[in-house]
């Protein structure tokens, strides 16, 4: 039954030869998509093609027993199905570092939310590998054999083609980095390359608490007020500037800080990571993808803002991920978490308002509250109140250009309970008369199918206009522009200027006038000494690139122009 069922699927009869060549070609199936995605030359197309032909070739030729090797590459079906997956997803790239840390990092209402709205291609790229491996079992089992001569061919013709390929390294390039290597350029070596650099540092995340438990900022503060301080670090989810009616979008997304003179929005800011777990880590703390390595050294200003004698609360609408924002937040001396990992109990950001205003009443003395929100990460119809549905229709049932207007619509109506929530901080602490101030970034933005390439969601190995480009907006109470009118001044200055997501660590601590040698003031955005400099992005291998090399497509680069953006 099953012989006919594989012989009418795949056209074949289990024990031919025709077998040996299915499952060459299955093995190659993500080499040929990556063939037309990559940004390589023709060597290195040529080579993503010819050197895993020649290698596959070979070690299938080298059992006599057919499905014999097959079998001993079931395993790299997984990463295959994976792959392709991936391709499902973001149409390019190869599985990433990030995408393997986002394995254990990400919580079970994400990956169910996420998983079901691509559960067709899923399960197509399942079936065609769990078909391959019931192949190469049926035909172990049947104990047939390859002969010696058919054996020796596809053998010498694999080795042929390894080293006839080999010389092909001297001239591929990646036409962004303008080189090309084995471990970060081929699939599939690429791949357990990149496997290797996770566990990797998700065993330096782990051993985080040790590596930094010596660290000190040698932190003061510069100036003793003699009235209360209160600073709010409120960090956005998935938010991208674009559908923000203060960045120049024609929907009303934000009436009430259109209206709130004491709002400062930067123009052109770009965050450096387009995945939570990298991007946040650098909003908390001194790295950046400049020197990213520092990050398992440093804490984070949560730590500079206790050792001026500050009250430190952190309030997060998100789940503990075992990265370095679970582990920055349990710097604080209060910590609430709202969201488990593992129930899908969906809690709106208002729940954090409720909180914010507890410790504004019950805690003496000076106060940093960071405020991590669940904002506009996908499903966006589940993350605001039924009142904050003005855009509609707002409810679809998967992924697909053709409901692309109602995605629009939730992610808006998103943005418009985004808008509410930092109305209600500014209030909240308006209303206490104290020496006050919030900022407020997403930690990276989104793709909603906006262009004919179809992407959709964040986190992709290459980042998009739409993933870089993020909200960045300042908020300053009437006590504090009498107290540091210097640094508001700075701050309008300054917000014309191209800025990106790692200048908010040093920023925070200068807000709050905290001297460390480790603030820079020429990367403070409410400094006068605030500095322009060439923004990068942090790479899948931790390395910095200008933002601009990311591999940026021709889709990307002029909504840049369009909007009028710094291309350094």
């Amino acid at each position: 039954m099953i012989n006919r069922f594989l012989h009418q699927i795949l056209g074949l009869k289990i024990g031919s030869k025709s077998l040996f060549y299915t499952f060459l070609l299955v093995n190659l199936i993500p080499n040929l998509f990556l063939l037309y995605t990559e940004p390589y030359n023709f060597s290195g197309k040529l080579l993503l093609i010819l050197l895993p032909l020649g290698v596959y070739l070979s070690f299938l030729s080298l059992s006599k027993r057919q499905g014999a090797m097959q079998l001993w590459l079931t395993p790299l079906f997984f990463f295959h199905a994976f792959q392709l997956v991936v391709f499902s997803l973001f149409k390019e790239d190869v599985i990433a570092v990030d995408m393997f840390l986002n394995l254990v990092t990400t919580n079970v209402s994400e990956a169910t939310e996420l998983l079901g709205s691509i559960l067709l291609p899923t399960l197509l790229v399942c079936v065609v590998y769990i078909l391959a491996i019931v192949g190469a079992a049926r035909s172990f089992k049947s104990k047939t054999y390859y002969s010696q001569s058919f054996r020796n061919k596809n053998l010498m013709a694999g080795l042929i083609i390894i080293l006839g390929s080999l010389p092909l390294f001297l001239s591929a390039k990646e036409v962004n980095t303008q080189h090309f290597t084995c471990h970060e350029n081929l699939y599939p070596v690429n791949v357990f390359y990149n496997m290797g650099f996770s566990i990797d540092k998700f065993h330096k995340i782990n051993n985080y608490k040790t590596t930094s438990k010596d660290f000190s900022f040698q932190a003061q503060k510069d100036s003793v007020s003699s009235q209360r301080e209160v600073y709010v670090l409120v960090i956005g989810e998935t938010s991208r500037a674009d559908n923000w009616q203060l960045y120049g979008y024609e929907r009303e997304t934000n009436p009430y800080l259109k209206k709130d003179d004491s709002v400062i929005f930067f123009r052109d800011a770009l965050t450096q990571s387009n995945t939570t777990h990298k991007s946040v880590s650098i909003l908390l703390s001194g790295a950046s993808a400049e020197n990213y390595d520092c990050i398992y050294s440093q804490k984070s200003l949560i730590e500079a803002f206790k050792e001026t004698g500050f009250t430190t609360v952190f309030l997060s609408n998100q789940a503990k991920n075992s990265s370095f924002i679970e582990y920055f937040a349990q710097e604080a001396e209060y910590l609430e978490y709202y969201r488990s990992r593992n129930i899908q109990t969906n809690h709106f950001d208002e729940v954090l308002l409720h909180r914010l205003q507890h410790y504004l009443e019950s805690v003496t003395g000076n106060l940093l509250i960071v405020v991590h929100t669940y904002g506009s990460h996908f499903n966006y119809n589940e993350r605001y109140p039924k009142e904050f549905a003005q855009f509609m229709p707002d409810q679809f049932s998967r992924i697909d250009k053709k409901n692309r207007e109602m995605m629009v619509n939730a992610y808006d109506n998103s943005i418009l309970y985004t808008d509410y929530f930092l109305h209600r901080i500014g209030q909240i602490l308006d209303e206490s008369g104290l020496c006050a101030a919030y900022l407020y970034i997403s930690d990276h933005g989104e793709d909603i199918m906006d262009d004919d390439r179809e992407r959709f969601l964040h986190a992709s190995p290459n980042p998009t206009y739409y993933q870089l480009r993020v909200p960045l907006v300042t908020w300053f109470s009437e006590n504090y522009e009498i107290t540091y009118p210097e640094k508001v001044q700075a701050a309008h200055d300054n917000s014309i200027k191209p800025v990106s997501s790692s200048m908010v660590f040093h920023t925070f601590l200068d807000m709050a006038d905290i001297q460390t040698d480790y603030l820079h003031k020429n990367n403070s955005l409410v400094s006068t000494h605030f500095t322009p400099s060439m923004r990068m992005y942090l790479g899948d291998h931790d390395n910095p690139i200008p933002y601009y090399q990311t591999n940026l497509k021709r889709q990307d680069k002029e909504m840049i122009q369009i909007h009028g953006l710094s291309v350094e």
